[in-house]
């Protein structure tokens, strides 16, 4: 029997045609005759609607997507992605962040720096993670493993999915704005390859502090932006009512981020949303980590570092 995890609106046509190919299914199953016309068509029909509604999301359906409580988070790639994974921890100096997660990894045989933001998937979990907004401490972890990465001639791999940076007053008494800054240009300067992989939410600093790279891509149903849609309503409107019109024109969806230039591709998900198929989705993104890293590790480190400066420095000049 199919099964499909819808939580929004603009999926229930989708959710219809489920229903209605189950109920016939048990009719079949009771009855014993023979529905198999009728199942043909449905489903059909079902695939039609599926392309339809998928290809067709507006801004704001795509974040609603990119937030889905089941869609794969850091730990999720980590684990079907790498054959082995060493967690480390702390900054050295206050504590150790749990909102990103970082550590060595093997990828078929190759080792590789992996750091990415980490939500949680329930309750407690999310509490635990701090909703996947760092603190400058966290910042200060993923900066030292990088560097640590480059000493030993690792490539970085980060993954991107958070609401922002943590807004709190203690963050920004311990350097919220001075820690991510800091990334920023270290990364533009770290002398091993980097692949930047936003996989769910990218908001704000609190993405850009693990997010510039060599390559940097967006999963097909994320989003990538200097604030949120609730944020930008709230601030231009005074309301949260108008998010859906915010997020049309922040131009935050992966093909925008891609027609304007700021990022270097989209990798496609199942269809539906990397939830409906995780196995797929992380196939997908080893397979991409393993053919670029395949490319840049043949770079030499100056080059790298030079070509990731301009790419960067280029972005928002407009020449007439």
């Amino acid at each position: 029997m199919e099964q499909i995890k819808t939580s929004f609106d603009f999926e229930k046509p989708i959710a219809e045609l489920v229903q209605q190919i189950e109920k016939i299914n048990q009719v079949a199953d009771k009855t014993k005759v023979d529905m198999s016309a009728t199942l043909a068509e449905l489903q059909e029909k079902l695939a039609t609607t599926r392309a339809s509604v998928y290809s067709n999301l507006t801004g704001w359906q795509e974040v609603q997507l990119s937030r889905h409580a089941e869609r794969p988070q850091t730990l999720d790639y980590i684990n079907m992605i790498c054959d082995d994974f060493i967690e480390m921890h702390g900054d050295r100096t206050v504590k150790d962040d749990k909102a990103i997660i970082g550590g060595f990894a093997t990828i078929n045989g190759q080792t590789v720096m992996i750091i990415g933001h980490q939500k949680g998937k329930n309750t407690k979990e999310r509490q635990y993670r701090n909703f996947g907004m760092a603190n400058p401490e966290g910042y200060r972890k993923a900066l030292r493993l990088m560097k640590l990465a480059e000493k030993f001639n690792k490539p970085v791999i980060s993954f991107i999915d958070t609401m922002g940076a943590y807004p709190g007053l203690e963050a920004e008494e311990r350097g919220q704005g001075e820690a991510i800054a800091r990334n920023l240009l270290e990364m533009s300067l770290l002398k091993v390859p980097i692949l930047c992989f936003v996989v769910g939410e990218g908001a704000s600093g609190g993405a850009l502090g693990i997010g510039i790279g060599d390559k940097v891509y967006m999963l097909e149903h994320t989003w990538y932006s200097v604030i949120s849609p609730e944020s930008c309503s709230s601030i231009l409107w005074r309301s949260w009512d108008y998010k859906e019109r915010a997020a049309e024109c922040l131009k935050l969806t992966s093909a925008d981020m891609f027609k304007n230039k700021l990022i270097d591709g989209i990798i496609k998900e199942p269809l539906g949303g990397a939830h409906q198929n995780p196995e797929v989705m992380g196939e997908t993104l080893k397979a991409q980590i393993l053919k670029d890293l395949a490319i840049l590790g043949k770079e030499k480190s100056d080059k790298l570092v030079a070509t990731r400066i301009d790419k960067f420095c280029a972005m928002g000049v407009v020449v007439d």
